[in-house]
């Protein structure tokens, strides 16, 4: 298992959760199937006000971890919530060519297109944040605020994440690595199932600094919260060691300064996913956005702080309590 599939493996709610999340949300909302491309896409749409697309991680995640936690802005905003292609409740790709970060950013432009809205705010959560902020790139009159929470400006940040993860993994959990250490010698990739087990079973302190028993509020029946092969397309058949796919090739570094979106950026003092060595990096290539690190969270904040994180996304929203 890869190590960012690790989140969709969160099936049961925290008693810590903040008051705001609710876990009956899911069944507030109505799911319809869009014809996009040929494909049937699977979109909820709840509220009214100015939109936000809830945009999530993985990139193997459906859109029900969002929910569970964001689900409840549609009492202020037109909250919008959907499967890319091959994830979720979403077609599969009949080529996994077709899964890629461009494509995935323009399905956030067909459904704007489809809900006919004028402009959008994005908030995305680990990978969500790259397509979050391609979109904005390449459609910046479209965009009114963004939200980037636990993410990456690159293929490169990516890379170097996995390579900082590995360093932990290696020098803390050494009788474990030298598992790792023998598949990769005997060539198996990551997600090969024998190196999957194995490097799926490290601990995810990575994931919560404080208490790693901690769960995203998720629908209580069955559905596809991770897809693989998503994963292994967009990040590569390596890729928690080597990034390659689509994702190798974004670098939004040197662009980010030009974006005009209102942009809120968190990241995590102990966040393993998204290493504040290179999240700190935002505040030089987007000194125009604001940037929150939150001291006790790693690559969740909005269930390890979330009295501080929901304060904050309410107030950069507008929304007055």
């Amino acid at each position: 298992m890869n190590a960012y599939s690790l989140l969709a493996l969160l099936f049961f709610l925290s008693p810590f959760l903040n008051a705001q999340i609710d876990p009956e949300i899911f069944d507030k909302y109505e799911g319809e199937k869009i014809q996009i491309d040929g494909y049937n896409i699977h979109l909820e749409v709840k509220g009214e006000g100015d939109p936000i697309f809830f945009l999530p991680g993985g990139p193997g995640n459906s859109h029900d971890y969002m929910q569970g936690s964001f689900g409840h802005y549609y009492k202020t905003h037109k909250a919008v919530f959907f499967d890319w292609l091959g994830r979720g409740l979403s077609d599969d790709a009949r080529d996994v060519k077709e899964y890629s970060v461009e494509a995935d950013v323009e399905m956030i432009e067909k459904i704007r297109i489809y809900l006919k809205l004028e402009k959008i705010s994005l908030v995305g959560h680990s990978y969500g944040t790259v397509p979050a902020q391609g979109y904005a790139i390449k459609y910046p009159d479209r965009v009114d605020k963004m939200v980037l929470i636990n993410g990456f400006h690159s293929g490169a940040m990516w890379q170097a994440n996995c390579d900082s993860y590995n360093h932990y993994a290696k020098t803390h959990f050494p009788e474990k690595w030298k598992t790792v250490d023998s598949l990769r010698a005997l060539g198996y990739l990551s997600t090969d199932k024998p190196l999957q087990d194995v490097y799926g079973d490290f601990p995810t302190k990575y994931v919560y600094y404080h208490n790693t028993e901690l769960i995203q509020n998720v629908p209580k029946e069955k559905y596809r919260g991770w897809a693989a092969d998503v994963y292994a397309t967009i990040i590569g058949p390596d890729g928690d060691f080597d990034v390659s796919g689509s994702m190798i090739n974004q670098d939004y570094r040197r662009l980010l300064k030009d974006v005009s979106a209102k942009t809120l950026i968190i990241a995590g003092r102990y966040d393993g996913v998204s290493t504040p060595e290179f999240a700190v990096q935002y505040k030089t290539f987007m000194p125009q956005a604001r940037f929150e690190m939150f001291e006790k969270s790693a690559h969740n904040p909005y269930l390890e702080e979330p009295e501080k994180f929901y304060a904050l996304l309410d107030d950069f929203l507008g929304i007055k309590n």
